[in-house]
């Protein structure tokens, strides 16, 4: 991901994540960080499909976002840019990658699930507005072979 690519994700941020969408703001600061931050978009000609971020300050890494266009979903994009997220951090020589994730956000469990993370803990009713609970998963150690 570039800056110029920001205002394009904009709408596509505010689709998926309404009330708790990011602002423009919020992945400018991201991108100006580029020694602990990572950020990749799928793209299929000139129509983003998805972007993925990933925040990597040492040996622990966490996934910042994931994100796929309802019209990609079920179609590979967020295992491929999982999968992205999970090599750049085996470059910046993590041993553990965390994320959280909604609890009822099946397709996305699954998805994690299937690429060898493990639910570690679960942070009681995180995701406002709704109360929804927020599950956090391991994976460790880190591989590049995809389980799914």
């Amino acid at each position: 991901m570039r800056w110029w690519d920001i205002e394009a994700l904009m709408p596509l941020e505010q689709e998926l994540f309404g009330a708790t969408a990011w602002t423009a703001e919020m992945f400018w600061s991201e991108l100006a960080h580029p020694e602990t931050r990572w950020y990749v978009v799928a793209e299929d000609g000139s129509q983003a499909l998805g972007y993925a971020g990933l925040l990597a300050p040492g040996l622990e890494a966490d996934v910042q976002t994931v994100a796929v266009a309802p019209s990609a979903q079920g179609q590979g994009v967020g295992r491929m840019l999982l999968d992205a997220l999970v090599d750049q951090a085996m470059e910046r020589e993590a041993t553990s990658l965390l994320l959280e994730v909604r609890a009822d956000n099946q397709r996305a469990v699954d998805l994690y699930t299937r690429r060898g993370f493990e639910r570690i803990a679960i942070r009681q009713r995180y995701y406002q507005p709704g109360d929804i609970d927020a599950w956090i998963m391991r994976l460790r150690p880190l591989s590049g072979k995809s389980t799914s």
